[in-house]
Order: structure tokens, then C-alpha cells, then sequence
């Protein structure tokens, strides 16, 4: 073979040697968690765009780079990708080949007494009034459960190998699988899963899950387009909040319906009691409670006596009191002229508090719930730019109409329900009432049965491997040559010696539990007699 040829190879050979270490697994493990640092602290663009577009407006000349860089796309930038597939080739060729180095163990008996059991961390001695077949009886029935192999002496006696705790390296090996196992069902449940949110009025209203086009936002998987998602539907009927006196919010809960598979032909409801704990699952989704807020209901009256009502949900600022702002938006009815129409739109915008409290001409909220609903409003008339393309909040106007003159305050007031604010043309804006609406997630992870199975292996797996100890135990059984008065009494001389393969405080009391056991004199023995306490040895 030639020279350039075999050094390419042993070039290979320690890479993959070098690649598949734990060591190396551990350096990867510990870089994959620094990669994923920028994923929480800079905005990313699969969940949510505007934030993205707001960085670059704040930060015009860092921004530039950092998206050359993939960070507002770290979880799917190839160098991301490339340390975890590393983690996973480290990981697979590390364990590889201690599970075949495991089950060789497995299969090897345990190791021979050693020459001198003295100079075991722990060791005892004793000589005994019985023979060396009885020693070993009695040590074999003491260490029930250890692996044991025996082996004859060339002295005439006889040995006894014992060892135990081989479910440590099990337990580990458990350990690190699942946690490779829990990495894969992550990854998988990020290409195939998807996950949505939209707000539903809690009057009746229904949402489907037929298409991306019904969520608020929507997150797809790498290989999710939006066309093939899960087939259901979900009923708003009542939304209820329990709130303690200082107005944390004790409990939420809506009363839904949902139809899926067959119900969906049959056009069948079945009840459920939507939790923030407690999702629906169905059609194998999940759907979540996340959220909840209040949404003003609003009527127009025209001049000419045309009406319309305006339902749109405000997004709460203070989760404590339920203070939220927003904007409901009309167009004039009956008028076809486009530039017409744009002069004469209506935007409501401004507080609206559940529980009110007045300082002044000032509205603030002191509570959630509703018991004094308030709203501080400015009613708006122009050019919303509705028409213009741009997407726009539906919590707020587009502030460029206003500097631009295009969209000016008509009216403020405050109002309660039933009041009204008349306009100078005549046109009145009513304050009707109020609706609640919630906010769900729908949640698509076929791996998440894998990621909980892998998750309970885990802890399994580490929690063997750090309560499993292995510890070896010899013992060795000389016979000893009657001298003159013992008659055909036997005597033996009986060494006991103890290693723990890792450490662990409580394996010399465990030895000593043993060793006594072994060594305890029998009934025909005589512990006052000098020939059964010579030679006691220590236990360290």
C-alpha cells in the first residue's frame, strides 16, 4: 500500500477516533447549547417577522451582518445543523462500541481472586471450625444475586469470584441513547409538527383547521406547506375567568365544542371544557387555551340612518387589570366611490378598561373582570389606508395617515355602555357592549409521544447510573492441617476482600454486612477459643 495512501487512512482513523470520544460529544453538546443562544436573545423570523423587521430598522448597520450570518434564522442555518448532526455521529460512535464492549462483559465470568487479598482496600480474615466445601455453601448462599465464579487453589483450597451492579453501565447506556433518541424527536417534530394561534370570539364563533389562512400566525415545519394540516373544528361558546381579590387570575376555562373524523361528515358537536392545563386533543392535535381579552362592540349610526356594528378584539397592556387598547375600523356604507370612501372611513380607537377607574377625565383599570366597563375613545375620520396594500395592525391605525393629515381626530369621550358620542355631521358612535374573546394554539408534534417515552428513559437511565454501584467481593477458603488435640475437627482458613469498581460511600459498611456474614463463627465453633479469633484481620 502506498506511503500517501496509509497516511490519509491513519489521518481518517484518528478523526473518527477523535470525532466519536465522549470528550468530543461533550465539547458538541456544550457548543450546541452556545449556538442556540442567539436564537433567544435576537428575533427569528419563523416566529415573528415584525420584530425582525423592527431589528433591522433599529439596528440598520448590524443587522445586515447578523442576517448574513443566518441569526435571525438560527434553528435551520446550516452551521446550527452541522453541530447537531456532529452530535449525533459523536454520540452514535461513542456508544457503538461500549455496548459491544458491554455485552462481552456481560458474557466474561468474573475475575479471578487475586494472589494477595490483603491489599484490597477491604479485607478480613478468620480461621473457622469447618471445612472448605461448607465455606463455600455458605458463601454462595450469602451472595444470592452476585454473578460468582470458583476456582480451585493450588493449595488445596478453594476461591470464589463475585461481583455485582452491572445495570450501571446499562443505566448509562440507557442514558445516553434516550438522550440521543430525545434530540432526533425534537429535530423530527420541528420538520414535521406545526404550530398556529388565532383569536376566537367566545359568542359561538367557530374556527377551523383547514388551511394557514385561518390563523392570526402560523409556524410550519421544514416540511409542512400548510395544504395537508389536520381536519377539525372548535366552538367558542363561553369563556369564564375566576380572579383573586388582588385580580391575579385564579383559573380560566371556555366552554367549546369540537368536530373531528366522522363528526365533521355528520355534522356532530361534542362538548369540552378548555383548560389552561387541560387542551383538547383531537384529530391528533392539540389545542391550548393561551390567552384571553375583551372585545368592545361598537355602532355607527349614519346621518341617513344607515348603521353598522364593529366586533373587534383590544389587546390587553396590563394582564393584572385586563387594561387594553385597540381600534375599531368602518367604512361608510353605500358610498362607491373609492376616494370618497377613503375621506369618509372611521377608525374607534383608544382604552377600554373591565373595571374602571377615573382620575380625573383620566381611564385607567383597578380589576379584570368586568363590573364597570369604561372606554376612552377617539373616534378617527379619513384615510385608514386600508386600500393602500400595506398590512396593518388591527389594534391600531397606520400612524403615517396621520402625520400625514389624511386621518384626523373628529371626537374623544368617554363612555359607558349605552352612552354615545355625536359627530359634527351628525354620524353617532355607540358603545354597545362588550364581548370576550380567547386566544388558541394549535399544536401538531407527531413526535411527542417519542419525546416523553425518550424523557422518562432518561431519567431512568441516569438515575441507574448513579444509584447502581459496582463492587467486587473474593472469597478464599485454605484448608488448615489438624495439629495435635483437634481431632477429626476441620478447620479453614477463610479470607474475604472487597473493591468497589466506582465510587461510593457505604460499600465498606455493605462489606462489612458481608464479611461478618461469612466470617460469623458456626455452632459448633467456640468465639472464646484462640484458634477462631487468630488471624481477625482489618476492615478499610
Amino acid at each position: 500500500m502506498p506511503a500517501v495512501v496509509k497516511t490519509v487512512l491513519a489521518q481518517l482513523r484518528n478523526t473518527w477516533r477523535g470525532l466519536t470520544s465522549m470528550r468530543t460529544a461533550l465539547v458538541l453538546l456544550f457548543l450546541l447549547a452556545l449556538a442556540a443562544l442567539p436564537g433567544a436573545l435576537i428575533p427569528q423570523r419563523s416566529l415573528n417577522q415584525r420584530e425582525v423587521d423592527r431589528y433591522f430598522e433599529e439596528y440598520p448597520s448590524l443587522a445586515p451582518i447578523l442576517d448574513k450570518a443566518g441569526m435571525f434564522e438560527v434553528f435551520s442555518s446550516v452551521w446550527f445543523a452541522s453541530i447537531y448532526v456532529l452530535l449525533f455521529i459523536s454520540l452514535i460512535g461513542c456508544l457503538v462500541p461500549r455496548c459491544a464492549e458491554y455485552f462481552k462483559q456481560l458474557r466474561a465470568k468474573p475475575v479471578r481472586t487475586p494472589r494477595n487479598l490483603a491489599r484490597m482496600p477491604h479485607h478480613e480474615t478468620a480461621e473457622l471450625h469447618s471445612s472448605v466445601d461448607e465455606v463455600m455453601t455458605s458463601a454462595r448462599r450469602r451472595l444470592r444475586g452476585w454473578r460468582i465464579h470458583e476456582q480451585e487453589e493450588a493449595d488445596g483450597g478453594r476461591s470464589l469470584s463475585a461481583e455485582r451492579g452491572y445495570l450501571r453501565e446499562a443505566g448509562n447506556l440507557v442514558f445516553h441513547f434516550a438522550l440521543v433518541g430525545l434530540l432526533i424527536s425534537v429535530a423530527g417534530g420541528k420538520i414535521l409538527g406545526y404550530e398556529g394561534n388565532v383569536i376566537v370570539m367566545a359568542d359561538g364563533s367557530s374556527f377551523c383547521n383547514s388551511g394557514t389562512y385561518n390563523f392570526d400566525s402560523f409556524r410550519a415545519g421544514l416540511s409542512v406547506d400548510g395544504t395537508d394540516l389536520s381536519p377539525f373544528c372548535v366552538k367558542v361558546d363561553d369563556f369564564e375567568a375566576d380572579y383573586l381579590p388582588t385580580g391575579q387570575a385564579e383559573n380560566y376555562r371556555a366552554s367549546v365544542q369540537y368536530q373531528s373524523g366522522e363528526d365533521l361528515e355528520n355534522d356532530v358537536w361534542r362538548p369540552y371544557e378548555l383548560e389552561v392545563n387541560s387542551p383538547l386533543r383531537t384529530a391528533g392535535d392539540r389545542v391550548y387555551l393561551l390567552g384571553n381579552g375583551y372585545a368592545p362592540r361598537f355602532s355607527v349610526t349614519w346621518p341617513d340612518g344607515q348603521q353598522r356594528s364593529g366586533l373587534v378584539q383590544w389587546q390587553p397592556m396590563d394582564q393584572m387589570t385586563m387594561l387594553s387598547q385597540g381600534a375599531t375600523k368602518f367604512d361608510p356604507p353605500g358610498v362607491t366611490d373609492a376616494e370618497q370612501r377613503r375621506q369618509n372611513q372611521l377608525a374607534v380607537t383608544g382604552l377600554f378598561a373591565p373595571t374602571a377607574n377615573m382620575d380625573g377625565s383620566l381611564l385607567s383599570s383597578r380589576f379584570p373582570a368586568p363590573n364597570d366597563p369604561r372606554v376612552a375613545v377617539d373616534v378617527l375620520r379619513g384615510d385608514l389606508g386600508l386600500d393602500s396594500g400595506r398590512g396593518q395592525s388591527i389594534f391600531s391605525v397606520d400612524q403615517r395617515m396621520i402625520e400625514q393629515d389624511r386621518l384626523n381626530r373628529v371626537a374623544r369621550e368617554n363612555l359607558r355602555i349605552g352612552e354615545e358620542i355625536r359627530l359634527d355631521d351628525g354620524t353617532t358612535v355607540r358603545f354597545d357592549g362588550l364581548e370576550r374573546w380567547v386566544n388558541l394554539q394549535v399544536s401538531h408534534d407527531p413526535f411527542q409521544p417519542w419525546v416523553l417515552g425518550f424523557a422518562v428513559a432518561v431519567i431512568f437511565g441516569i438515575g441507574a447510573s448513579l444509584t447502581i454501584k459496582r463492587r467486587r467481593v473474593w472469597v478464599r477458603a485454605v484448608p488448615v492441617t489438624p495439629g495435635a488435640g483437634d481431632g477429626d475437627l476441620a478447620r479453614t482458613v477463610v479470607e474475604v476482600g472487597g473493591l468497589a469498581r466506582t465510587d461510593q460511600a457505604g460499600y465498606g459498611e455493605e462489606f462489612t454486612r458481608v464479611a461478618r456474614d461469612l466470617l460469623e463463627p458456626g455452632p459448633d465453633d467456640s468465639t472464646d477459643t484462640p484458634a477462631a479469633m487468630s488471624g481477625r484481620g482489618r476492615n478499610s
